[in-house]
């Protein structure tokens, strides 16, 4: 973790710059703020993947030929502007990066990336060898702009931001778990930008799948009309061939789908903002017909009703957010 007021002016930028040269490729950067340098990042590493969220006040950045010949990991390095825009330049060709898109690095080929104004987003390195890569792929990809307002873009951005915002509900154990996770979600983004879905292995399409199919039903938790047919016909798939993908996460859909529901509703009555919302409203709005039927649900997920859950979050510990913290 590195936080720019935790160090001395004169020093910020210099101890920014090794961390940055430990949490990705060798580099050259530069800033016209080092002398009072404002930034902060974290590293994450799990199973030879690191994550690397980040915030920094205008900066350059140089992969050379002299560089790469003196280190290279052999990785792909994606950065992810959330707020800001990168300035990339590869063999006199530029192009730029705004939020919420991906930028492809090759951590073999010569590379200059500029910022104009303060950044905040995240870093991902992966190996190489983890990618189902051939021929010029990589070069193809780090010639494109990857969307992560959509598709997979969209899962793998999400899942790396919340995984970023909060990583105190994983175990060390959880980490090849979290990498397999990363891995499936880029190669099928690689994959179907390429238009070679065929390099997928069966198993990487079965867990791109379900994870596609898992953010579908969070984002629509709220759907009275969500059930295990709706979500399997929008995915274009037999229902027992939804099931069967569950049945492997020792779960079922209708499961998942009351889970969510009742883990948005707990949001919601921990949330000082909406402390005037009747609980049957509440319960409506998260897609419970029966306002007994989501008490029941919510005691035996919760262990208190949803009405003295509330007293308890709200009364008990001052205004809360609507994350519940």
């Amino acid at each position: 973790m590195f936080r720019s007021e935790d160090v001395p002016a004169p020093d910020r930028f210099d101890r920014w710059r090794e961390l940055m040269r430990r949490c990705t490729v060798p580099l050259e950067l530069d800033s016209d703020s080092r002398e009072d340098f404002r930034a902060s990042q974290r590293l994450l590493e799990f199973d030879g993947i690191s994550v690397w969220p980040t915030s920094f006040q205008p900066v350059s950045f140089r992969r050379t030929p002299r560089l790469i010949r003196q280190e290279d990991p052999e990785q792909v390095n994606i950065s992810i502007p959330l707020r800001g825009t990168l300035f990339a330049t590869r063999g006199g060709h530029g192009a730029e990066y705004g939020p919420r898109t991906l930028c492809v690095v090759d951590s073999a080929r010569p590379i200059e990336v500029r910022t104009r104004s303060r950044q905040i987003g995240i870093g991902l390195d992966v190996p190489k060898a983890l990618l189902p890569l051939r021929g010029d792929a990589l070069d193809q990809l780090s010639r494109s702009t990857l969307s992560g307002r959509e598709g997979f873009g969209s899962l793998l951005v999400t899942f790396l931001t919340q995984l970023a915002r909060d990583t105190s509900v994983y175990r060390p154990s959880d980490g090849p778990r979290l990498a397999s996770i990363v891995v499936d979600l880029l190669s099928a983004l690689f994959t179907h930008h390429l238009g070679t879905g065929h390099d997928l292995g069966p198993e990487t399409r079965r867990r791109t799948l379900l994870l596609e199919i898992q953010a579908f039903i969070r984002r629509h938790a709220d759907d009275p009309d969500l059930t295990p047919a709706a979500v399997a016909a929008a995915h274009h798939i037999s229902a027992s061939h939804l099931h069967r993908l569950f049945r492997d996460e020792d779960t079922t859909v209708a499961a998942t789908i009351r889970r969510l529901r009742l883990e948005g509703a707990r949001r919601d009555l921990a949330d000082a903002a909406r402390h005037g919302a009747r609980v049957q409203d509440i319960a409506a709005r998260w897609g419970f017909g029966s306002h007994a039927s989501f008490t029941r649900a919510f005691r035996d997920a919760y262990g208190l009703s949803p009405r003295d859950y509330r007293h308890q979050a709200v009364d008990g510990s001052g205004a809360r957010g609507a994350d519940g913290t």
